[in-house]
């Protein structure tokens, strides 16, 4: 959003969003124009600046450069610009006509041309605008639009039903002239030359009176679409047109007065028009609610006082509007803050993407009300505080952000930090402003940004942009440790991090598992990321297409484009906006805890019932680190239909990488045979026959899988995957659609948005719980080669079928068996006993560990761990010196009977 000053009046309301009361309206509100990106008093000291400060000098020629080519042609054919409007020149027609997401047809007859709606949305087309030039000038005709076809050889012009145009073609033509008109009223206004107002007023008053005799368009159908669609395109907050027509009114303002003042009432009538539909229409729980106030507020600033209009409906009324009064699809601003984030972490209920726009929109709002009344909101709401403190907890050790959902992997957002930089400089709160410069400093970097030696965009609004951001050397850049944990748990969008050594791009580990819960969500049951060796190597496959298109609806957004277990080729639930979390069970070391935990093992055990199916789901995701630069994964997960009546179930797994081979434990190649089996044939999703090249084979033996993804350098990147076999086992190598989460083929050396994204499907038949998907994965890189050196598994007696026991050799000598229970059982495999969810028992010569996760009793080296209730314990021994760690009191007895009570406590050294 360009337009940045007129938000101000939104902040008001989140005083109210955390204490719901009502909100005073403002009293000091200007009378004169313009008021919204500055103020008459303003003009004289605008010249000099732009006669003595060189960057004014650069910024006001670009524009002048980029306008007068129009004002020369304008003296020659006055109606030359504001002719190649977007409109109904012809026909008058006054009432539109959707079907959808798709232009139907326009209707009726107003005394003059009004605006012609907008294209079709969503939905990819060949038909692009032409130039301003290249088009027909009042232009109307029932063949439709005379566009270029991209298709064609040449891109040549054509008549093309304006069905046939989506993106927003359309409405580019008009935001394109919209924007020229605004450029020359503000000339006039600075100015005072008359060819500018000229041009400027043929285009405002075109545009503005064919608004004014436009109806709210209808959907024939009568569905959601009616209540999105806004006056001139589908979407209400895709009118992105109307804060710039207010910028356009407010600099004209003057000329309109002078000369054409009964003019005046049908433009502000208009504009009330185009408000009622935005607040009328829309969604309110989620960032739309946001964007929707954010077009409003300008318009609103710029209409007159209540008893201007005999409707009492004026700036008062509205601003009442957007900041105390709830609607159907407009909620008032406190009602969403209160609705959108997690006072506990600050995170708001979208996919990452949206939550950092939204947290970066709302600190705008705050900023520029501060601008505008110089009053910090910031007490009001304390919940941003913790907003932007929280925003790197969405990092991957390379800094890039996770992905789940509709959203990409990219770096942090810098603008919610340097508004809180600046606004605790402003109001001198040295403690926020050490924080937030110190997260500024260490995430986005030791820089000044915004300083007058940038060069500045040839617009308007470079003249009234704030003060560049001025870091006061002093302070030291931020510890990563103080914003990132090595576990975070965000409830309201179903998230769970895991890391380890997460400060290292190179060597660190990171799991994100997420369900589906909040906006922008994908049908993905729980799904995780896996990070290795300075990329996300397991990332998401990312939106694909448009919300609106199938590869989106059919592939994308659901089970199969995912790492997760999809039942018997059904499982599907609403995806975008969903209610569909996962339970979590337990998690060590508990969620943002920055320190007092073992760093050596994280796991989190979750639930999830996959609805379409009926079906329990248990995943169990761990990190064990064995070394400095050394670690791996382990994924454990159960799947079975409530009622028995198990097909298959499918666990698959998408990793990056050129090449991907599957051999058994002694490194023969499995002999993959070319299937059909995975397929839409057979009642399954329409996302499975997106997939291709798939290759299939039956064992009960163990196996390993490895993607190699090729560098410059040769020191090529490998992710390693073990998985146990079990009888009813059949194993699939797949091609599936491109990754489409990456915004550029940057850092990589391959094309992601081309290549086949290589997976592996294993195929379990009948039930998934006694014969869960138990993987081990390992991250490695050409020179420094695997670490794990063997992996197997160990059988128990007298223990329920779902118990899996694991044996990780690794070539330094570590040995760690690792003990998964779904049921509360004890367990005894040499000498060693453990009562738990999970468990890792670790020697390396000497030294070794005993790890209980969810659980009552560990036993092993001597040792014998007992608790009263389920508990996650940890006793290490190294170089012979104890040292523990318990979230619940315990009793520790060791080989001699000594017995030792232990109370809840941190990580630390303790005498045994």
């Amino acid at each position: 959003m360009k337009l940045k000053m007129f938000l101000s009046l939104a902040i008001v309301v989140i005083s109210g969003q955390l204490y719901s009361q009502q909100i005073p309206l403002p009293t000091n509100l200007p009378q004169e124009h313009p008021r919204l990106l500055t103020t008459p008093k303003n003009k004289s000291m605008l010249q000099k600046r732009i006669k003595k400060e060189n960057w004014a000098k650069e910024v006001m020629q670009g524009i002048r450069d980029r306008l007068d080519p129009y004002i020369k042609r304008t003296q020659e054919e006055p109606d030359w610009l504001f002719s190649r409007l977007m409109m109904y020149w012809k026909s008058h027609a006054d009432q539109v006509y959707i079907n959808g997401g798709i232009y139907a047809r326009a209707e009726g007859k107003a005394p003059v041309p009004t605006v012609r709606f907008g294209s079709t949305r969503g939905i990819g087309s060949s038909i692009k605008r032409p130039k301003l030039e290249d088009i027909i000038p009042y232009m109307d005709d029932t063949k439709g639009v005379f566009f270029q076809n991209t298709i064609k050889e040449g891109d040549p012009l054509e008549w093309v039903d304006q069905a046939a145009v989506s993106g927003a073609n359309i409405e580019s033509v008009n935001s394109e002239i919209i924007g020229l008109g605004r450029d020359a009223a503000f000339l006039y206004w600075l100015l005072g030359e008359e060819q500018y107002a000229k041009l400027a007023f043929g285009v405002f008053d075109t545009y503005m009176t064919g608004m004014y005799y436009m109806k709210e368009p209808i959907d024939e159908g009568n569905g959601h679409a009616q209540t999105l669609v806004g006056m001139s395109t589908f979407e209400v907050i895709q009118e992105k047109i109307l804060p710039e027509l207010a910028v356009f009114y407010d600099f004209l303002y003057g000329y309109i007065q002078t000369n054409y003042p009964d003019k005046l009432l049908v433009y502000e009538q208009a504009f009330k028009k185009w408000i009622d539909v935005i607040i009328k229409h829309g969604v309110p729980h989620n960032n739309w609610n946001l964007h929707q106030a954010s077009l409003i507020l300008p318009v609103i600033m710029v209409l007159n006082d209540d008893v201007a209009y005999t409707d009492k409906r004026g700036r008062m009324y509205y601003i009442d509007r957007i900041l105390n009064k709830t609607s159907a699809r407009q909620w008032a601003l406190s009602k969403l803050m209160n609705y959108g984030y997690d006072k506990e972490t600050g995170i708001w209920n979208e996919s990452p993407g949206y939550a950092q726009s939204v947290t970066g929109l709302f600190m705008e709002f705050i900023m520029h009300y501060d601008h505008t009344y110089h009053q910090n909101l910031l007490p009001y709401m304390p919940v941003m505080k913790k907003a932007v403190t929280v925003l790197p907890q969405y990092l991957f050790p390379n800094e890039l952000t996770t992905a789940f959902g509709d959203s990409y992997y990219a770096g942090l957002s810098a603008s919610p930090i340097v508004d809180m930089v600046k606004i605790s400089q402003k109001y001198k709160n040295r403690e926020d402003e050490e924080l937030f410069t110190g997260m500024y400093k260490r995430f986005i970097g030791n820089r000044v940004q915004g300083s007058t030696e940038t060069k500045l965009l040839p617009q308007i609004q470079s003249f009234f942009t704030g003060k560049p951001l001025v870091l006061d050397k002093h302070i030291p850049a931020a510890r990563l440790k103080d914003f990132v944990t090595a576990t975070f748990y965000a409830p309201n969008v179903s998230w769970f991090v895991q890391r380890s050594k997460y400060h290292s791009k190179a060597h660190g580990l990171m799991i994100s598992q997420f369900a589906s819960y909040g906006n922008h969500a994908h049908s993905n049951g729980v799904a995780m990321e896996l990070y290795g060796k300075g990329y996300v190597l397991g990332p998401e496959s990312g939106i694909g297409s448009t919300y609106f298109e199938k590869p989106y609806l059919e592939y994308y957004s659901q089970f199969p484009a995912h790492n997760t277990v999809m039942v018997d080729g059904i499982s599907k639930y609403p995806e975008m906006l969903s209610n569909h979390p996962f339970d979590l069970l337990g998690c060590y070391p508990a969620t943002g805890r920055k320190d007092g935990y073992y760093p050596g093992i994280t796991y989190s055990n979750v639930y999830f019932l996959e609805p379409e199916s009926h079906s329990d789901q248990s995943r169990l995701l761990s990190i064990v680190n064995t070394g400095e630069t050394t670690g791996y994964y382990v994924d454990i997960f159960r799947s079975k239909r409530r009622n028995g009546k198990d097909r298959f179930h499918d666990y698959f797994y998408h990793n990056l990488g050129e090449h991907l081979s599957v051999q058994d434990t002694k490194g023969r190649a499995l002999d993959l045979k070319p299937s059909e089996e995975m397929a839409f044939a057979g009642g399954h999703l329409f996302a499975l026959d997106y997939m291709w090249d798939k290759r299939a084979a039956k064992t009960n033996k163990d196996y390993r899988a490895v993607w190699k993804m090729n560098q410059p350098d040769s020191n090529h990147v490998y992710m390693n995957l073990w998985m146990k076999g079990y009888d009813g086992r059949e194993v699939f190598t797949i091609k599936a659609p491109p990754v489409k989460s990456f915004r550029s083929n940057e850092g990589f050396s391959y094309d992601l948005k081309t290549a086949p994204f290589l997976t592996i499907a294993a195929r379990q038949h009948g039930e998934a719980w006694n014969h869960p998907f138990v993987s081990i994965f390992e991250p490695t890189t050409e020179k420094e080669g695997k670490s794990i050196d063997s992996i197997s598994t160990f059988e128990v007696g007298d223990v329920s079928d779902d118990f899996v026991g694991l044996i990780v050799t690794s070539k330094s000598g570590r040995l760690d068996h690792i003990f998964s229970s779904a049921k509360d059982e004890k367990v005894h495999y040499n000498n060693m006993t453990v009562q738990g969810i999970y468990a890792v028992i670790s020697e390396e010569n000497k030294d070794f560990s005993l790890f209980l996760g969810g659980g009552t009793l560990i036993s092993a080296k001597g040792i014998t761990i007992r608790c009263s209730e389920k508990a996650n314990v940890v006793l290490v021994y190294k170089q012979g010196q104890y040292f523990f760690a318990s979230d619940k009191g315990v009793s520790i007895i060791e080989a001699n009977g000594k017995k030792i009570t232990k109370n809840k406590t941190d990580y630390q050294k303790v005498e045994l």
